[in-house]
């Protein structure tokens, strides 16, 4: 914080074109396509040179209407510039702070800023590529808008408070800032522009290494930038350093550039800063110096009321123990009514889910003893027609085994008077079968017979045919 309060914020104030944005959607330099939110910037061409990956470009919409433009950076997790448009500043103030979806979550259906509680758990991975309410607690910041709220008109001012057009500022600073937009624009710049709808305003920031809570970059500068592109166009820078918050020095948009990333144009033609009326450039610079004289007289004024009012500083010492003794009992009182409706609550909130949990079971039993009688109802036409189909199916068994029974037993005499009947028929037939077999036997016999006596016959011939030719000599021939 120490390093941050000694760290230069500038202001550039200058006309600026920038083609429209989409919701939390990275795109490349040369992208066009963002005609919604082409109307922020003076010619539809937004800056140049802001190349890296982590750059987002994001059309800020509210109420189904785009409001300003950003250029967000989800490595610093705070937007490096702002576009927009002077309207007329609306007379209550309503401090609501919104996120943006799609930067986290670029598949979601969210089409604009949301209220972060209203999102919580329902948008992937929310706060990795964006600052919410938690990084700002108990960090000693203040969420400091880059486009004021006090610029704008009730629709434009509900949406200035998003997260995506907040940096860490300390208290002090972020109320130097606000002031000193506020008297510049409305004192010297919103004058000199004859077409207050062409006065086009470009608010930024330079990330510096400070962190907090290790997440969310520290701006290392503040700048804004202003433009009035009819029908003479100028354009003007500031410069404001944090460690002199009334301090005011005025420089050209070359040289605000010079001071931001290599090669970056802020305005198309710098718009028209080559060419932009001397008397015109004059009368507005002097607007500013009596803008920086007048917050010197107002700081010397209260030099003077301070070294004039040194007793009543010794006895607001003296008070101040009593005043925090005070502050201490209001707290305590606050507190203690706190925990009185925490406990009636807690009490109301037991009683009551005790009574529901009841009821609740009442119900179900109900639900469950109806539930019953209705299967039971439900089951005795089903029963009695099962008994029914049971006894007509049991008639139907006993027939068939009656049936089965009588077929049995008239089986029995019915096959043996047939078989009885058969036996002649069987008989007579069997007769001529037989007596061919007799016959056929008998004859067989006779054959045997007459075979094996010509057999025996055969051989005594041959044997005594053997013996005379053994024994008897040979004759001649002729005998």
């Amino acid at each position: 914080r120490e390093r941050t309060m000694k760290t230069p914020i500038v202001f550039l104030l200058c006309i600026s074109v920038f083609p429209g944005f989409s919701q939390g959607r990275v795109v490349g330099e040369d992208e066009t396509g963002f005609a919604e939110c082409n109307v922020f910037f003076p010619g539809q061409v937004p800056p140049e040179g802001f190349t890296e990956p982590f750059h987002v470009k994001i059309c800020q919409q509210y109420n189904k209407e785009p409001r300003f433009a950003t250029l967000y950076s989800t490595k610093d997790k705070i937007p490096l510039y702002s576009a927009f448009k002077y309207t007329k500043p609306a007379q209550n103030e309503e401090e609501s702070w919104l996120v943006e979806p799609q930067i986290d979550d670029p598949e979601n259906d969210l089409h604009e800023m949301v209220h972060e509680a209203d999102v919580i758990g329902t948008v992937a991975s929310l706060g990795a590529n964006q600052a919410l309410t938690s990084d700002y607690v108990g960090s000693g910041y203040e969420r400091g808008l880059l486009n004021p709220s006090l610029l704008n008109e009730e629709d434009f001012q509900m949406a200035t408070y998003t997260l995506t057009n907040a940096v860490p500022l300390s208290p002090s600073l972020s109320k130097s800032w606000h002031r000193d937009i506020g008297r510049v624009v409305e004192q010297a710049l919103v004058p000199h522009c004859s077409k207050k709808d062409h006065l086009y305003l470009l608010a930024g920031a330079i990330p510096s290494s400070v962190r907090v809570k290790s997440k969310v970059s520290v701006p290392e500068s503040l700048w804004l930038a202003a433009c009035c592109d009819a029908p003479e166009g100028w354009s003007l820078g500031l410069v404001k350093k944090m460690n002199d918050e009334n301090s005011l020095a005025d420089l050209t948009v070359g040289e605000l550039e010079k001071q931001l990333l290599a090669g970056v144009h802020l305005f198309k033609g710098s718009c028209g800063e080559d060419n932009q009326s001397q008397e015109k450039t004059e009368a507005i610079l002097q607007a500013v110096s009596q803008i920086r004289t007048g917050e010197q007289v107002e700081t010397s004024d209260n030099q003077e009321a301070k070294d004039s009012g040194l007793v009543r500083k010794v006895a607001g010492i003296i008070a101040t123990p009593f005043i925090k003794l005070l502050e201490l009992l209001i707290y305590v009182f606050v507190e203690l009514v706190k925990f009185v409706f925490y406990f009636l609550w807690l009490v109301i909130k037991r009683v009551g889910g005790a009574v529901l949990d009841g009821v609740y079971s009442l119900w179900n039993g109900v639900v469950s003893y109806l539930k019953a009688i209705s299967m039971v109802l439900i089951s005795i036409p089903y029963d009695v027609g099962r008994v029914i189909v049971n006894i007509f199916l049991g008639f139907v068994e006993i027939v068939q085994d009656v049936a089965s029974l009588t077929y049995r037993i008239l089986s029995i005499p019915v096959g043996f008077v047939l078989h009885l009947a058969a036996f002649p028929y069987h008989s007579i037939c069997a007769i001529p079968s037989v007596l061919k077999d007799m016959a056929t036997g008998i004859g067989g016999t006779f054959s045997l017979v007459i075979d094996a006596t010509a057999a025996l016959l055969h051989g005594f011939y041959y044997l005594a045919g053997h013996i005379v030719k053994r024994f008897v000599p040979k004759g001649s021939s002729d005998d």
